[in-house]
Formats: structure tokens, sequence, C-alpha cells
């Protein structure tokens, strides 16, 4: 089955979801060019969420995904957020933060009930998660609405874990790709492959479709992906720097320079590991601290810093997401990409 027979589309390319750096503009101009657009939700409240996907169904009539995040939420630590706060105090006081005035929290939030019932009313053609998949009777719904389910493997054991649960085709995310990690099985970072080691191995283990991510950035990396039995690629940073996509001015200066080639696995940001260009804080406390709470529940200590960062044009706290691949990352339209894409292969 080839990946257009699964989901409709005319090409086998899917934008990625990238949440904070995108809204439903850019997954309108990826569908309506022939590829899968994606509109990322686990930031979305119900009513911006419900407003983004009236927007979707009005701007297309071709199919879109629409992505959220899996994630058990953590049982929030006293503890540790007062530890974080303390590896950050000296970052307040450069910048005359209270951090008494910061309230806790994450800013992320897991596929619910209520997600699932603008799932059932606006029934989009694809439904993607990130860390894993929710819980049986939620997933059953959103399969019931008519939409196909891809979710992301890091591992092997998750391919099959997520075939087992019922998705309709894995997206086998390599160690290269930016943004946040789809691993959900394992904290144990030694278990993440690169991409071309990763795809053949979970092709060879499931039955159901696989879509390579993760340092694909042009014709010849798809055709790659292809000959080593993807059927198709997701391309996320690719797109970075395209008109429709929301990237902040500092963000899209990092993805033009020269330290675009210098990405790590952090932690700092979120609590999870993903994939940004390093930057001061990174530098200074470590890409990865053992001190930052769990996933989602970094995010609010920093982001006044960040805030403040960039109100003086600094992206030092600044999550600059991208993978180890930017050099498909273009300043045009992405429609225009996307043909350009499509004509190479």
């Amino acid at each position: 089955m080839t990946l257009q027979d699964l989901l409709g589309t005319e090409l086998p390319i899917i934008q990625a979801p990238m949440a904070g750096v995108q809204g439903s503009d850019l997954a309108l101009a990826v569908s309506n060019a022939g590829g899968l657009g994606s509109l990322p939700c686990a930031m979305l409240g119900p009513g911006a969420l419900r407003s983004e996907l009236e927007a979707l169904r009005a701007g297309t009539d071709k199919p879109f995904n629409v992505n959220f995040f899996a994630h058990t939420s953590p049982v929030p630590s006293d503890a540790r957020e007062q530890a974080w706060r303390e590896a950050l105090s000296p970052y307040y006081s450069a910048f005359g933060i209270d951090p008494q005035t910061i309230p806790a929290g994450g800013g992320r939030t897991p596929f619910s009930a209520e997600a699932a019932a603008l799932v059932e009313e606006f029934r989009p053609a694809v439904v993607s998660f990130h860390f894993g998949l929710p819980d049986a009777t939620l997933l059953q719904r959103v399969k019931a609405a008519g939409a196909k389910v891809l979710s992301t493997a890091t591992t092997v054991e998750e391919a099959l874990w997520l075939e087992q649960q019922g998705a309709d085709a894995i997206i086998a995310q390599g160690l290269e790709a930016g943004g946040h990690r789809g691993i959900f099985l394992t904290r144990d970072m030694s278990t993440q492959m690169g991409t071309f080691a990763l795809l053949p191995q979970v092709v060879g283990a499931v039955k159901v479709p696989v879509i390579a991510a993760g340092g694909i950035a042009d014709a010849g990396g798809i055709r790659a992906a292809m000959d080593l039995g993807a059927v198709g690629v997701q391309l996320g940073t690719a797109f970075l720097l395209c008109p429709e996509a929301t990237t902040r001015p500092i963000h899209r200066e990092a993805l033009k320079s020269p330290q675009v080639r210098h990405t790590a696995i952090t932690n700092l940001f979120s609590g999870g590991p993903a994939r940004g260009i390093m930057n001061r804080v990174m530098r200074e406390l470590g890409p990865v601290a053992e001190v930052a709470p769990e996933f989602p529940l970094a995010t609010s200590a920093i982001a006044p810093l960040r805030a403040a960062a960039e109100a003086k044009g600094s992206g030092d706290f600044t999550p600059l997401w991208s993978g180890q691949n930017a050099s498909g990352c273009r300043e045009i339209p992405a429609g225009q990409l996307i043909r350009q894409l499509a004509g190479e292969l």
C-alpha cells in the first residue's frame, strides 16, 4: 500500500506537526499542494482548537492531519520544581525576575475526551499522536470518526507496541529529527537510532506501513527512505523558514546561521528530550539536566527567561528546534517547496 492510498494524498510527503512554530496556515499550504499538512494541537485549548479546525475545513477539501500528545501527565514534585528553579536562579537575578511569581504547570495537555469530541465533529482524514497512543476508549472514538491513526516510534519495540494497539501506520523517527522525541516506552536515550538504522528494522518488524522521519531534507533523502521500505516521509525542519510558519525572527536567524549545524538533544525547555540548536542555556547548564522536572513540567520555570531574553533580541533561552539537516530549509512558500520536492522526485 502506498501512502497516497492510505491517506488520500497526492504525494508521499507529510509536514511534521510543530507546536509553537505553526498553525493552520502551514498545514493548509501543504495539503493544498498535494502533501499532508499537519496541525499541532497539544498547546491549543478547546476554543483555539475549534478555530483552527474550522480554518482547515474552510481552507481545503484535501486530507489533513491533526496531531495530539498522548503522554501521561506526571505527578508534580515540589522538591524537584524547587531544585529546578534554584538551578535557574542566577538567570532570574540577571533579568530581575522573582521566581515566586512564576506559576507551575506544563502548557501541554494529553489527548482528552473533549478533544475526541472535536475529532468526531470535524472528522479529519488523519489523526496522529506523539508519545504513544491514548487509551483504548479514546482511540476507538478516533477510529470510529473515520480517521487513519498514525503515531511515532523511536525504537522497534515502540513500533511493535503501536501496531499491536491499532495504529494504521508508524512514523519511524530517527535521532536526527528536530523537536521532541516521540520516545515513550523507555527513558533510556541509548536506545535511540539514526533514521537509516531505525527505518529498515521497523519495516522488517511490522506489517503496517512505515513513514520515515528525521534528517530528510530533499528528494534524495526521500528516495533513500523509500528504497529502505518507507511508504513516505515526514519533514519538519524544511518548513521552518516558509512564510506560513510562525517561526520567530530569532529562531529564523539561527536557522540561517552556521550555528544550525550544532544541535543537541536537550530537556531544558520542557523536561522531555528534544533536538534544538545549541544556545547559551544549553551550553552553561548542559543540554540535559537531571534536575529538570519531567515533561512537560520544566516549561513554566524557563518561560519567563525566554520572554525576557527575546525582548532584548536574544535566543539564549529559546528552544530553537531544528533537525540535524537543515539544508532543505528554504525561505519559499510551503506549497512551492512541496512542488519542488515533487518535481525532483
